[in-house]
C-alpha cells in the first residue's frame, strides 16, 4: 500500500510539472486551444460497469471552434505490477461538433480497450476488431436554473456484438444534472440501456431489455494547497441496478 501511494504522489508530481510546463509554452491564439488533465482513480467504473482497479487516466485535447478532438486512456496499476495478468490499458478517440454556441454537440468515437499487448490495434475488420465505433448526440437545456444534459450514445460498428455474432447496435441513454450545495459540486446522474445490449460491451444478460444501467452521485471540491495550487478531488458513489453491483469512487483531478 506503501509503495502505491508512493508511485502515486510520484505519478502527481510529475503530471503537474510536465502539465504547467506545456501551458507556458502554448502559443496565445484565440482559435486553436489545447488542454491536458489526468485524473488518478481508485477504481475505473465505466456507465456503472466496473472495469479495472485504481487507475491512471490522461486527457490530451484540440479545440478549434466548435470542433473538437478528443484523445482519453487508462491504465491500471494491479495489472502493470502483475506477472500473471497484462494491465488493463483503454484508449478512446473522440471527434465532436456543436452547432451554435447552446445547440447539440455531435460526436464520433472510437473506443479500444482490449489491454497492453493485445496489439492488433489497426485491426479494423467487422468480426476482428477490438475496437468499438460509437455516434454520440448530446443537448444540455438552456435554462441557467435547470441546466439538464442528455446523452444518447450508439454503437454502430466493431466489437459491439450480439451472442450470434451479428452486430448489436447497443445504445446508452444518460440524464445529467449538475448544482451545488454549500460550496460543493454535485452531479447526478441516471444512465439506462434502452433495448438488448452486446455481451462484448456491457456484460451480463445481454437479452435484458430495457435497463437502469447507471445511477451516480458525483461531489467535487478543490483542496486549496498554497495560495497558487489547488488540488480538486471528487467522489463518487456508483449503483447499477442490472447488474445488482455498487461502487464508491475517489478521484484526483490533474490539470495545469
Amino acid at each position: 500500500m506503501k509503495s502505491f501511494v508512493k508511485k502515486v504522489a510520484a505519478l502527481a508530481v510529475a503530471f503537474s510539472m510536465a502539465s504547467s510546463t506545456l501551458a507556458n509554452a502554448q502559443e496565445e491564439d484565440g482559435k486553436v486551444n489545447f488542454s491536458v488533465q489526468g485524473d488518478l482513480v481508485s477504481s475505473y467504473i465505466w456507465r456503472g460497469f466496473y472495469q479495472t482497479g485504481a487507475s491512471f487516466q490522461p486527457t490530451l485535447s484540440l479545440g478549434v471552434g466548435n470542433f473538437s478532438l478528443t484523445a482519453w486512456g487508462s491504465t491500471d496499476f494491479q495489472g502493470a505490477n502483475s506477472t500473471s495478468a497484462a494491465a488493463a490499458k483503454e484508449i478512446d478517440l473522440t471527434a465532436a461538433y456543436t452547432f451554435g454556441s447552446a445547440g447539440p454537440t455531435l460526436s464520433v468515437a472510437s473506443l479500444w480497450w482490449a489491454g497492453q499487448g493485445a496489439g492488433d490495434y489497426f485491426n479494423f475488420k467487422s468480426h476482428e476488431t477490438a475496437h468499438h465505433f460509437e455516434a454520440g448526440l448530446a443537448y444540455t437545456l438552456p435554462i441557467e436554473k435547470f441546466p439538464l444534459s442528455i446523452t444518447w450514445n450508439f454503437m454502430f460498428a466493431g466489437q459491439d456484438k450480439d451472442e450470434n455474432g451479428n452486430q448489436n447496435y447497443s445504445s446508452y441513454v444518460e440524464l445529467n444534472f449538475p448544482f451545488t450545495v454549500k460550496g460543493v459540486d454535485l452531479n447526478a446522474t441516471c444512465g439506462v440501456l434502452p433495448y438488448d445490449a452486446g455481451v462484448t460491451t456491457y456484460g451480463g444478460d445481454v437479452n435484458s431489455g430495457f435497463a437502469v444501467m447507471n445511477v451516480a452521485l458525483k461531489a467535487m471540491k478543490d483542496i486549496k494547497i498554497t495560495n497558487s495550487f489547488s488540488l480538486p478531488i471528487f467522489t463518487q458513489a456508483i449503483w447499477n441496478p442490472r447488474m445488482e453491483d455498487a461502487h464508491l469512487v475517489l478521484g484526483i483531478s490533474l490539470r495545469p
